[in-house]
């Protein structure tokens, strides 16, 4: 399984980024995907989960200092997780990790360092 994540970068209070999350080896519309993020010196916290499933709505899961200002969002197609994120905050600055697990391993991608600061 390979978990790949892009879409990160600096950018202004206030501001939206796309993150995305692409990930293989997996029969991918069945997998639930899960977005994290680490901040200097804190732990890793779950941000934002989809589920899979054969149903075409997933349901979602958003940490409560996310909610209403993230959207995460799956295009299966495409083996692709997206986190949509507006009304950024410095708080928010972190490396945003994605991971998937399948048959009981879990697997992350390597991290995209997202930068709120003016």
């Amino acid at each position: 399984v390979q978990v790949v994540e892009s879409g990160g970068g600096l950018v202004q209070p206030g501001g939206s980024l796309r993150l995305s999350c692409v990930v293989s080896g997996t029969r991918f519309s069945v997998v639930t995907v899960n977005w994290f993020r680490q901040a200097p010196g804190k732990q890793r916290e779950l941000v934002a989960t989809i589920a899979g499933g054969i149903t075409t709505t997933s349901s979602t899961v958003y940490a409560d200092s996310v909610k209403g200002r993230f959207t995460i969002s799956r295009a299966n197609a495409e083996n692709r997780v997206d986190l949509q994120m507006n009304t950024l905050k410095p708080e928010d600055t972190a490396v945003y990790y994605c991971n998937v697990r399948w048959y009981g391993e879990i697997s992350w991608g390597q991290g995209t360092q997202v930068t709120v600061s003016s």
